[in-house]
C-alpha cells in the first residue's frame, strides 16, 4: 500500500506526535522508510509511524477582517 506513495511529497506523523512535512518519500521496506526533506535524509522505522499523508489539495487561507 505504501509503495503507491513513492515518489510523491507526503507528511509523516509520529506516535509521539511529532511530524515531517514537505519531504519525499523516496524509498521503503518492510521495516524502514526513507523519506528525504531539502536539508536531511530521514531513515524511518516503520513502528514509529502513525501516519503516511498524501496532500491532494491546498487548503484555503481563512479569511482575516470583517469585510463583506
Amino acid at each position: 500500500m505504501l509503495s503507491a506513495l513513492v515518489g510523491k511529497e507526503v507528511s509523516v506523523n509520529f506516535l509521539d506526535g511529532f511530524s515531517a512535512k514537505g519531504g519525499i518519500l523516496e524509498e521503503m521496506d518492510e521495516k524502514f522508510v526513507k523519506y528525504r526533506t531539502d536539508f536531511q535524509v530521514l531513515y524511518i522505522p516503520i513502528t514509529s509511524i502513525r501516519a503516511i499523508t498524501l496532500d491532494t489539495k491546498e487548503r484555503e487561507r481563512p479569511r482575516v477582517g470583517f469585510g463583506q
